[in-house]
């Protein structure tokens, strides 16, 4: 069984982040509560790899279509449409075009409860409301009400994975074995060992 520790997350800083200069305070961000990078590139990802990587989930279209309805409705507006798929081919055309506009770093980082402690530092998918403390909510200003008028994707600096099962695929999706390290970091005796025993060896 696999030790809680081993959990794995995938980061993405997406082109903003990246011309902003926020990478080494996002990974700062990262490493300052303990997570550990095990794997790091940097590419400009063409549309075909980002259609797959949002596609992963076979429910992701309907899914993604039918929160983005039931959002406007709860703020009072007129969804642009009714049908759900019809929603996320825009949603996904507008991905496209904001994640393949620069070059994008991806990293893997490992450590307990990663896929939560992710999001939590993170924070929500709109900057607006996203809380202060988290990088979304302390670095970006953008919005679903800016980003719909603009007719673009929403500028949030980060992707990061759901769940574990998601981060699974999504690391798979990305990176090769061999890209991906083994090691281990002295801070990991703090964080992980049971008896504290191995400080004063």
């Amino acid at each position: 069984m696999q030790h809680p520790s081993d959990e794995r997350t995938l980061v993405i800083v997406k082109p903003d982040g990246v011309q902003r200069g926020l990478v080494g305070e996002v990974i700062k961000r990262f490493e300052n509560v303990g997570l550990k990078l095990v794997g790091m590139k940097m590419m400009v990802p063409n549309a075909d790899k980002i259609e797959q990587h949002y596609t992963l989930d076979p429910q992701w279209r309907k899914v993604t279509g039918e929160k983005t309805i039931a959002s406007y409705q709860a703020k009072g507006l007129t969804p642009p449409s009714m049908d759900p798929l019809e929603i996320t081919a825009k949603i996904l055309a507008n991905l496209k075009k904001y994640m393949t506009s620069g070059p994008v770093i991806f990293m893997v980082l490992e450590g307990a409860h990663a896929v939560k402690i992710v999001r939590k530092l993170g924070g929500g998918t709109e900057p607006l409301s996203s809380d202060v403390g988290t990088i979304r909510g302390d670095y970006v200003l953008d919005s679903y009400s800016m980003a719909d008028t603009d007719g673009r994707a929403v500028r949030n600096v980060l992707h990061m994975s759901g769940s574990v099962d998601e981060a699974n695929v999504e690391i798979k999706h990305w990176f090769a074995d061999g890209e991906i390290v083994d090691y281990r970091i002295i801070h990991e005796e703090i964080l992980y060992d049971v008896n504290l025993d191995g400080i004063l060896e």
